[in-house]
């Protein structure tokens, strides 16, 4: 048996969360689109570079989780992805716009890579007892990063630019990495035989890492539905909601601003708050209770909509971030329950994948309900429910309880 994981290594791994979400919201979500449209270019240019990235992303994140299950250490792999991540941030803006595009096309892999990395390392850091609390503290803590990216871009854009913001991203980026890269101890793993899969097999290790999820209960099913509940929450938070409250509710920018720091609020509560449900009452049924809460949520904003009482979107926003904090908090202890501990890394790159394409299907059908049907938007919220209905039918195919693994599925060193 190891010995349960000390305190300073549990900190560096939830800190890390920290430094992931300033990454996201204040690169991924706020400042890049903002300065390629103010230097004139299309929002087809930034797509391009999305989707170049999201390319890689899915093709080689089952690949570096096989690499980290495969030597026996995870941590090794999440530097140099993380400083890659760094590295491109820290020179966007400084270059003209197309290199600038490559530049974070290469920060959005390496981010994304080392998530697959970061969130195989949860079981090194809390045990069964505990692993909700800590997913839970590192969820909270990581949408604190988005205040501070907020914070960051008040500060200083208008005073210094968009260079200086970026410089600034990085920075933080880097620092609150740091505790992770020196401070996490992995549990001891027996390394297996021969060199680790080549980079250039990377699209058969995909398909196999697909073959491997088969032959393991719920492993399949959870990520199809992962890939429907997943879908219906990025599509809303990634600007469908902006657009929903400006044009259905007749919000202003500055309403729309207090509504989403009332949704990152809740969210840090729904992460902390959801942690000793999950170890007292199990992943699968908190995960279940989020979705409902989204259900509920977009509901909300529908019955908003038809009846024109845009106050009823203040305690729905509040119920969306709790349920958006909670719903990250429980799915990753999930497929930690789910995935064979020999393979955690490769099967939290499947986790990956199906997230990075759970940003295609929504948009697409809201696209296709508002502008070439021409229904209200309401009727897109609607599609989106579906979405999670579809995904909590999945769903039940999926149980929670331990499993008891053979032992080529164990990774613990003897001794």
């Amino acid at each position: 048996m190891s010995p349960p994981p000390g305190r300073l290594s549990v900190v560096s791994w939830i800190t890390y969360d920290l430094a992931n979400t300033i990454f996201a919201l204040g690169v991924g979500g706020l400042y890049f689109a903002t300065w390629l449209t103010q230097n004139g270019w299309p929002d087809a240019a930034l797509s391009v570079a999305l989707a170049a990235a999201m390319v890689v992303v899915i093709v080689l994140s089952p690949w570096i989780g096989m690499v980290g299950d495969h030597v026996g250490r995870r941590v090794p792999l999440l530097i140099p992805t993380t400083l890659l991540a760094v590295t491109a941030t820290f020179f966007l803006a400084t270059f003209p716009v197309g290199p600038s595009l490559v530049l974070f096309s290469l920060a959005l892999i390496g981010f994304n890579l080392g998530g697959v990395i970061y969130d195989s390392l949860l079981p090194d850091v809390s045990t069964e007892e505990n692993r909700g609390r800590i997913s839970g503290w590192g969820i909270g803590i990581g949408y604190g990063g988005s205040v501070i990216a907020v914070l960051i871009g008040r500060l200083l854009l208008d005073s210094h630019g968009f260079a200086v913001v970026f410089r600034s991203i990085a920075v933080l980026f880097l620092v609150f990495s740091l505790p992770a890269f020196l401070f996490i101890r992995e549990r001891p793993r027996t390394p297996l035989p021969g060199p680790p899969p080549g980079i250039t097999s990377s699209v058969r290790h995909l398909v196999a890492a697909w073959r491997a999820a088969a032959g393991y209960r719920g492993v399949v099913p959870f990520l199809v539905g992962r890939f429907f509940y997943t879908d219906a929450i990025n599509t809303l938070i990634g600007g469908f909601l902006a657009i929903f409250v400006i044009q259905e509710l007749d919000f202003t920018e500055s309403e729309v601003q207090i509504l989403l720091a009332l949704a990152i609020v809740t969210a840090i509560i729904g992460g902390i708050g959801s942690g000793p449900l999950i170890d007292r009452f199990g992943p699968r049924r908190q995960l279940h209770t989020a979705l409902y809460g989204w259900m509920v949520t977009m509901l909300g904003g529908i019955v908003a909509a038809v009846t024109h009482t845009p106050w009823v979107a203040w305690p729905v926003a509040a119920l969306g971030g709790i349920s958006l904090g909670s719903t990250w908090a429980a799915d990753r202890v999930y497929m930690a329950r789910i995935a064979p501990p020999r393979r955690l890394g490769e099967f939290y790159g499947l986790y990956a994948t199906v997230g990075r394409f759970a940003t295609v299907l929504g948009p697409l059908v809201w696209a296709i309900i508002v502008n070439l049907l021409h229904w209200p938007r309401s009727a897109a919220m609607a599609a989106l429910i579906g979405f999670l209905v579809t995904a909590r039918i999945i769903l039940r195919r999926v149980d929670d309880t331990p499993r008891e693994w053979q032992t080529e599925d164990l990774v613990e060193a003897a001794g």
